[in-house]
Order: C-alpha cells, then structure tokens, then sequence
C-alpha cells in the first residue's frame, strides 16, 4: 500500500500530478526541487503538468529527492513506464537540420549510456566541423527542400548544434558505445585533408574512459544485414536518420529489439581499432599527396 499523501491509491492519477501532490505535501518548491537535482523550475513544472512525458529514470531522480518511501518510488517509475511498454509507432522528426539537432541533443541529455551503430558515416557525436558540414551540405543539395536547409546558414547551424552534442563525450559519467563498419573509414565525404583530421578525431575520442570505439571489419560474416544505422539511448529510444527527416521511437519493445541488434553486431566486431585508422589515414595521405602533384 502506498503511503501516497491526499488521495487513497493514486489509481489513474498521472504521475507529475502524483509527485506534484508529494512535493506541495513536503513544502517545497519547483525550484529548490530542480536544484537538487539539476533541473530548472520550469523542467518541474513542465513534468508535473503532463506538458513533458514521464521518463522513468527521471521520475526516479524525483521520486527520490522529495526522499518518498521506496514503495512509492517503484509505484511511480511503474506508471511511467507503464505507457512505454506499448508498441509505440516511429514518430518523424522536425525536418529542419538545426532543429532535429537540437531535438536529438535533448534526447541525449537525459540517456546515461549511448549506443550507437553506423553504417555509412562517422556518428554525429564524433564528427568534425568540416566532416559534419560535408554531411549535412549533402543533405541540403541533394534533396533541394526548403523546408529542410534552405540555405548555407542553415547548415552552419545545424553543425554548431552537432559539435555542441559532442560536448556530452566529456560527461564521465555517461557511457558511450560506437560500433562502426570499416567502409564508414572508407567512404570520403569530404577532402582527403578533412579525413584524416576525422580519422585523428575518431583516435582521441577512442581514448576517452567512457568512449568505447569497436569496428566491424569488411571480412567478417554479418549475423544481421546491416540495413540501416541507428542511435540506442537507455534502451528505452531509438532514433534513426534519413535522407530527408528523422524518426524516433520512444517503445520500449522497439529499443529491446535495437540492444539485440547492436549486441549481435557488436560480437563481431573489435576494438584492436588503430590498424584500420592507420591503414586509412595513409590512404588519405596519398590521395592529398596525389592531389598536389
């Protein structure tokens, strides 16, 4: 039985109205609430009105400041993940660049362990500038839309909001898995100069404590066919780009699904990864050399 203040069981109540109702019952305010926790009196009040939906971890984080029996606690986090055990349908994402960048760093900073698998290109978080303007120039070009770029403004800041995402790798506390195939090295997006400084960017991030860096080498026999690349965040989301938008999927089944996925992949891949960053940068270095003569 929970010990929930004001109302028998809590049967049917949402869950911001639930910590809502433990917060006013332990006098406290949204902001001194936010500050132990690390969230803004607006964040607060944004779950408390059902405006934010209900992650579970963050319920807990909650649950846990305003100090409510252990009971509660799990009675809570249970009605937030209740809807997420549902298959929830892929939602499309905001198509403008800056936007959908804006929208996955959010999504980002709540996630305490990324998984993340790339086909094609190197992923988001270790890109740089000039690999991720190659990227999302392509995007604009190619498809010539204008409610996705319009214009070369666009793309500048869409690659702001990407190199700001990356900040997120120097979080210690936060986990980080990359798996990439040996093609993505191979496939020249940009200059060969601007490839060697990614190939130099994939070296130092691959060196950080929370960073695990693996490739699926192009000899090895696939267990899964690699269809399409994808971004896993506390298995709880999966976002995945495409040409012209993104998609997202908040259903827990869907992300249960994507952790078997990376998990297979991951099993066939190595993290002995400098032979394959050499071998690439000295390919590189002969196309620039090339290049001059």
């Amino acid at each position: 039985m929970s010990n929930s203040p004001d109302l028998d069981d809590g049967l049917g109540e949402p869950v911001g109205a639930a910590l809502a109702r433990w917060r006013r019952s332990k006098q406290i305010s949204g902001q001194a609430l936010g500050e132990r926790i690390g969230m803004s009196q607006a964040t607060i009040s944004r779950l408390e009105s059902g405006a934010t939906s209900a992650d579970p971890a963050v319920v807990r984080r909650v649950a846990e400041a305003l100090d409510l029996p252990a009971d509660e606690v799990d009675r809570l986090v249970g009605l937030a993940e209740r809807p997420n055990e549902r298959l929830i349908d892929w939602q499309s994402i905001l198509p403008g660049l800056a936007d959908r960048q804006h929208l996955v760093g959010r999504l980002e900073s709540s996630a305490r362990d990324t998984r993340t698998f790339q086909v094609a290109v190197v992923p988001g978080l270790l890109q740089t500038s000039e690999y991720a303007r190659a990227v999302l120039t392509a995007v604009r070009m190619e498809l010539g839309d204008a409610q996705i770029a319009d214009s070369a403004l666009a793309v500048a800041e869409a690659v702001t909001a990407r190199l700001q995402r990356a900040q997120a790798l120097d979080e210690p506390d936060r986990q980080f898995h990359f798996l990439i195939t040996e093609d993505v090295l191979g496939h020249q997006v940009c200059r060969p100069v601007d490839m060697i400084a990614q190939i130099a960017r994939l070296r130092e991030v691959a060196a950080y404590p929370n960073v695990s860096l693996r490739i699926i080498p192009q000899d090895v026999e696939w267990p899964i066919a690699p269809m399409h690349g994808f971004v896993l965040m506390d298995d709880r989301s999966v976002f995945v780009d495409l040409f012209n938008t993104s998609v997202l999927s908040r259903g827990r089944r869907i992300a249960g699904h994507y952790r078997r996925v990376f998990d297979a992949l991951d099993a066939i891949a190595t993290s002995d990864i400098e032979p394959f960053l050499a071998d690439f940068e000295k390919r590189y270095i002969r196309r620039m050399s090339g290049a001059h003569t």
